[in-house]
């Protein structure tokens, strides 16, 4: 998988709701790019809703089909997480998490009841936010002279590469996400730049 040139995921943040039987599922739906922003958006979403009674959640992050987390939350096993990383990966997605909040209305769903719930609540939520298709990008770092800001900046928008982090003093510092299609070309165009000096992370 991991030597594709584009992957899918989600362009926004989204929420749905939905009700069974009294209980309130709202699933919120996060395009991220690390574990990091998972737990801040779980944080977020845990003190927003106080009174929730489960945060239940699953995300898939990269493409080595390796990173990826669900988590029941006190829901029994496997009526949660499993079924909202079924919705994520049903659509071909990554670099997406969805965390559904459940407000307890009462009666008990039962174990069908429970997945059905997790899983129509995921669904709307990502039916809600455009799917994109964005490049696979692998991650450089580049050095160079503050007089080579245009020209390495000439190279950045042509090969659509994204610049992650930036320093510009004097000698200046940039972290690239360069497009796996592209990268032989920006590596030969920037190579042929005096003075810059560029390194894989």
């Amino acid at each position: 998988m991991s030597d594709k040139e584009f992957y899918y995921t989600i362009s926004q943040n989204t929420v749905a709701e939905f009700k069974d039987r009294g209980s309130r599922f709202l699933a919120y739906a996060y395009p991220i790019q690390s574990t990091e922003e998972f737990k801040n958006y779980l944080q977020q979403l845990k003190k927003e809703h106080p009174k929730a009674v489960h945060h239940c959640f699953a995300y898939r992050i990269g493409l080595d089909e390796n990173n990826f987390r669900s988590g029941d939350d006190g829901e029994p096993s496997g009526t949660a997480g499993r079924p909202i990383l079924g919705q994520i990966d049903s659509k071909g997605l990554t670099n997406v998490l969805v965390v559904v909040v459940r407000y307890f209305g009462g009666t008990l769903l039962g174990v069908p009841g429970l997945i059905n719930a997790y899983k129509t609540a995921t669904a709307m939520a990502l039916q809600l936010t455009p799917i994109v298709r964005k490049a696979v990008e692998i991650n450089y770092v580049l050095q160079f002279d503050y007089t080579q800001m245009n020209e390495v900046m000439m190279l950045v928008k042509k090969y659509n590469c994204t610049v992650i982090e930036q320093e510009a003093q004097l000698f200046c510092k940039m972290i690239l996400g360069v497009p796996l299609n592209r990268q032989e070309e920006f590596l030969y165009k920037v190579n042929e730049l005096r003075g810059v000096e560029v390194n894989k992370i």
